[in-house]
């Protein structure tokens, strides 16, 4: 092992790096050659993947379990709709609803971090509520009954659902990259200590409330993008859909069936979760018997979620954050 020396790209991320980038390029190409049913439904897949990316970052990652992420997204929705009020074209809202969420976030985690564990999770779905009766109480983005994005009207059918497919897409690829990106900063790593143990890490130098501060508000920035993507699809913002908790419900229910604190876990829930309400909405209410069933399935028989069973608790990661000591002839996987 005198030769062994420091590796974080395994023989099976290079594969995956193969095969993501070329399908970026096909995915960024599909409107030209595929019906608008096809990528609208596919807008509906990039936005749950960018909720459960967010959701993962900020509970597998942060540490953070929070039901209150739909206060963010209900945030990103209005700041198109307001953006629409005032003249602006709504593509260009998707980033400023980024910002916006975040700028929002950053005061709301001064309240929420006094609170610890089931408290900081009720804290959170308080904070959205209390989101969605302030935004009930402007009339001029329509109150309690919403409002409809007009300014989308200019653009062609066809036009409109590719650049809102398109934006989508980037969604997708600034979230999941994102993620990658940071968690192989040195900031990913101080959230792998606070998430293992929050006061070993504080102890050995590490800036537990600052790391988090940070985490909370690129979660909070994510969910913005997520629902101005989704008011721009649906082309009208209502308090009671945006800001409802199934959001934060959904989010919950990708990240553990896909797979807790993994890159890969949250896209594969999401996956999942995406099939599972186009196979079973028409049963109306079984849809969600279905759904709190696998979930049970899933905690009892896939603890490690559905990437973890895939690779069969191995370390096995199609986009590695760690690093590992191998020996020139070791073979990596």
């Amino acid at each position: 092992m005198t030769d062994a020396h420091i590796v974080r790209h395994t023989r099976t991320s290079r594969v995956a790096t193969g095969v993501v980038v070329p399908l970026v390029v096909v995915l960024a190409a599909l409107p030209y050659y595929a019906p608008g049913s096809v990528t609208r439904l596919l807008v509906d897949l990039f936005a749950l993947v960018v909720l459960a990316s967010m959701w993962n970052l900020l509970a597998g990652y942060g540490g953070m379990i929070s039901v209150g992420q739909q206060g963010f997204l209900g945030i990103g929705a209005y700041t198109v709709l307001v953006a629409d009020l005032v003249g602006l074209d709504p593509f260009l809202a998707v980033p400023i609803a980024a910002l916006v969420a975040g700028l929002v976030a950053l005061p709301t985690s001064f309240l929420v971090f006094r609170l610890y564990g089931g408290y900081f999770a009720i804290g959170t779905w308080v904070v959205a509520e209390v989101f969605r009766l302030l935004t009930v109480e402007v009339g001029a983005v329509g109150g309690g009954s919403g409002a409809s994005v007009t300014g989308l009207s200019a653009y062609a059918p066809a036009l409109r659902g590719a650049v809102i497919y398109w934006c989508a897409l980037a969604a997708l690829v600034a979230a999941v990259g994102g993620v990658f990106l940071l968690m192989r900063s040195r900031l990913g790593l101080a959230l792998t200590a606070i998430r293992d143990e929050p006061t070993a890490a504080d102890s050995l130098g590490v800036e537990v409330r600052s790391a988090k501060r940070i985490v909370f508000v690129l979660a909070a920035a994510g969910c913005g993008v997520a629902g101005a993507i989704i008011v721009l699809d649906s082309l009208r913002v209502q308090p009671d859909s945006v800001y409802g908790v199934q959001w934060s419900a959904f989010m919950i229910f990708m990240v553990v069936i896909g797979g807790l604190g993994t890159i890969e876990g949250p896209v594969i829930g999401a996956i999942v979760f995406f099939a599972l309400q186009q196979l079973l909405s028409p049963f109306g209410s079984w849809y969600l018997v279905v759904l709190g069933a696998v979930a049970v399935l899933a905690a009892l028989f896939a603890r490690r979620g559905l990437f973890g069973l895939l690779t069969r608790g191995g370390d096995v990661r199609l986009f590695p954050t760690g690093y590992r000591v191998r020996a020139p002839t070791e073979a990596s996987t």
